[in-house]
């Protein structure tokens, strides 16, 4: 019993320090997010995306890379684009570019995973773009894709968006930035339940689940071994997907447990391929087939499934040819000084304070900014209801473990 209650204190005070690590990034990062949201509009992208099928990919990729992280955001975004006239390929390069490249993910990866995890991250990304694209271009899948877009033209669903705003006057005004607090806080209401999740269950694998499980999962992995033949890291790359798959947690709430992979010992390519998951859950599954049909969805799953086991393989082994391999060791998210005063501390303060002024700035605005907020991809009733309250008996669980933690022992 003893032993028990110490894992749950050590489980919940990793959690919360996990969570104090990643707090000015989350801010950040959601700062650029809901200001890019707000200055630059669907409508804009979408006129600035031309028939050129390369022009369109590349296009596709920098509104992707400027825009919002959150899965289900992205999801909907790219369905607007792709109902407004940008191509499939376009559609499908904007989704990728959206949850694999943008800022804030690169700087929450950065923190728990180091330099090579960020550039595997941007590299990647563009590597899922361009397979994407091949396969696209091998299997021309022209019938479901006009299906697809009949199924958008029957669901009577009007998202036009006001374009007629310069952005640059805009910018200059409160009513503005009043607008940008409003989405600021659209953004954490989308993603407060998968981090509340994610990071909680990262502090419990931590504390509770031995390595010899990890070791079981993912063939001949364990600390300090880095040698790895092609069909372990095969089996490492498909059993990260997979269990990514049985999850309903974002990318972002799923870095504490990619940190905590690579820290037992599992490859690089797993850890890459588990990061690039968050599109390939069955939630996302659901609402393409939503949206476009469940042919197209289950297409969009096999093409992104793909690009994910050929990016992460090449990322593998082109790390391995410039002698820039991670090294797991450098991992350290099990460090009791997550509290100390650094830059963390003073950065988490700094933060605090900007986003207390977007919070007031929301409060106070709200009856102007209602019009201005994007639209967002439909979810399960009963998913969000299960998350939601997985993450309310997560908080309970924290704050027990805190009190074992800083009370009792």
């Amino acid at each position: 019993m003893d032993n028990f209650l110490k894992q749950w204190g050590e489980a919940a005070f990793t959690t919360t320090g996990f969570f104090w690590m990643a707090l000015w990034a989350f801010i950040l990062g959601y700062l650029i997010s809901s200001m890019i949201q707000v200055f630059v509009t669907e409508k804009r992208m979408q006129k600035t995306m031309g028939k050129d099928e390369s022009k369109s990919i590349l296009l596709g990729a920098f509104f992707g890379f400027i825009s919002s992280s959150c899965s289900f955001a992205a999801l909907a975004s790219t369905k607007s684009l792709f109902k407004k006239g940008a191509s499939f390929v376009s559609s499908i390069s904007f989704l990728l570019a959206s949850t694999n490249l943008v800022i804030e993910l690169g700087i929450i990866i950065s923190i728990f995973l180091g330099w090579q995890f960020v550039v595997g991250e941007y590299i990647g990304g563009l590597l899922l773009i361009g397979i994407c694209w091949i396969l696209i271009r091998i299997i021309n899948p022209k019938k479901l894709i006009e299906k697809a877009r009949k199924n958008l033209e029957d669901d009577g669903d009007n998202d036009a968006i006001d374009n007629s705003k310069n952005w640059k006057k805009q910018i200059k005004k409160e009513s503005s930035w009043a607008r940008v607090a409003k989405k600021y806080k659209m953004e954490w209401q989308m993603v407060w339940k998968d981090v509340t999740v994610g990071f909680t269950i990262a502090g419990i694998v931590a504390a509770f689940v031995p390595d010899s499980f990890f070791e079981t999962l993912f063939i001949n992995s364990g600390q300090g071994n880095t040698d790895f033949n092609f069909f372990e890291i095969l089996e490492h790359i498909i059993v990260g997907p997979v269990a990514a798959f049985l999850t309903f947690i974002g990318s972002m709430g799923n870095i504490p447990l990619a940190a905590l992979l690579f820290g037992k010992g599992v490859s690089f390519a797993s850890v890459m391929a588990f990061i690039f998951s968050d599109l390939v859950v069955f939630p996302v599954l659901r609402i393409n087939a939503k949206y476009y049909g469940w042919k197209m969805s289950l297409f969009i799953l096999f093409l992104l499934f793909m690009a994910l086991i050929g990016t992460s393989l090449t990322l593998h082994y082109a790390f391995d040819l410039f002698n820039i391999l991670p090294d797991p060791s450098q991992v350290k998210i099990q460090d009791s000084q997550y509290f100390k005063i650094d830059y963390t501390l003073f950065l988490n303060l700094a933060f605090l304070v900007i986003s207390g002024y977007l919070i007031y700035l929301g409060f106070f605005k709200k009856k102007d900014v209602e019009h201005s907020m994007s639209e967002m991809a439909p979810k399960s009733p009963i998913q969000e209801n299960i998350l939601k309250y997985t993450a309310f008996i997560c908080y309970v669980w924290l704050v027990g473990g805190l009190i074992i933690k800083l009370i009792i022992l």
